[in-house]
């Protein structure tokens, strides 16, 4: 899809994936090589830069934990301007831009401002990180689904909306996203809302590069273990059965 005729350009909300530039879509690559403009986070595949068009400009939003920072706002309004004024912008992020990734208030922000949006899908890290490294989130004989949440806020913060009780007797497999500081938090409130101490869990981080590891252990110890192993974010948590698979 070409930016229309009436000066107005398109905003284009790519999911890069986890990191590795082989996880990009062949639809979130071809619309890098023809942005006019992309607004890039730091957790997107990077290396695929490479490959922009001569003239393009590369704008960088990142959002670095107690770090750099870049306003949701102000890079909303990037999309806008950029949009308004004719141009083909790429909203570069990794994951899923529709996975904690933000991409319905991007959206909303541009179609308020009469900007078209495409979104190209991106392999979120929810379900990258652990088949990576070899855990599957359903598995026949010991789950029959998985929820992801993000573990930003911990249990009992005011601002958080989960119900951590419901979902230690889920029975199915938990992911937690951005939990690597929560984690003590939300293991030991699992535990205590009923989850079985044994419970297999497994922290990865840095999923699909070649700096990606991980760390095994139950509910019960792998705060403590992630701690100790030095995990810093990107990293997810598992929670469940399925954590302590071994093919």
């Amino acid at each position: 899809m070409l930016p229309g005729g009436d000066g107005r350009g398109e905003v284009v909300l790519v999911g890069g994936g986890p990191g590795d530039p082989g996880l990009l879509t062949v639809a979130g690559l071809e619309a890098v090589r023809t942005a006019d403009v992309l607004v890039v986070d730091r957790l997107a595949p990077l290396s695929v830069l490479q490959q922009v068009r001569p003239g393009a400009e590369v704008i960088d939003v990142a959002k670095i934990p107690r770090g750099t920072f870049t306003p949701q706002e102000r890079i909303n309004e990037l999309l806008v301007e950029h949009g308004l004024a004719g141009r083909r912008v790429v909203r570069l992020k990794g994951g899923d831009n529709f996975v904690f990734g933000r991409g319905g208030e991007e959206w909303q922000a541009c179609a308020a401002a009469g900007v078209p949006v495409r979104v190209v899908p991106g392999v979120s890290s929810a379900i990258a990180a652990p088949a990576l490294a070899g855990i599957p989130l359903t598995h026949r004989q010991l789950t029959q689904g998985f929820t992801v949440v993000s573990g930003h806020l911990p249990p009992g913060d005011p601002g958080s909306t989960l119900d951590w009780a419901a979902l230690a007797r889920a029975g199915t497999t938990l992911v937690v996203l951005m939990g690597v500081a929560t984690l003590p938090a939300i293991c030991a409130e699992l535990v205590a809302q009923g989850m079985d101490p044994a419970t297999p869990a497994a922290t990865v981080a840095d999923a699909g590069l070649p700096s990606q590891r991980d760390v095994r252990g139950r509910v019960d110890d792998i705060a403590a273990r992630t701690l100790e192993a030095g995990i810093r974010p990107p990293a997810i948590t598992v929670v469940g059965a399925v954590a302590g698979f071994r093919p």
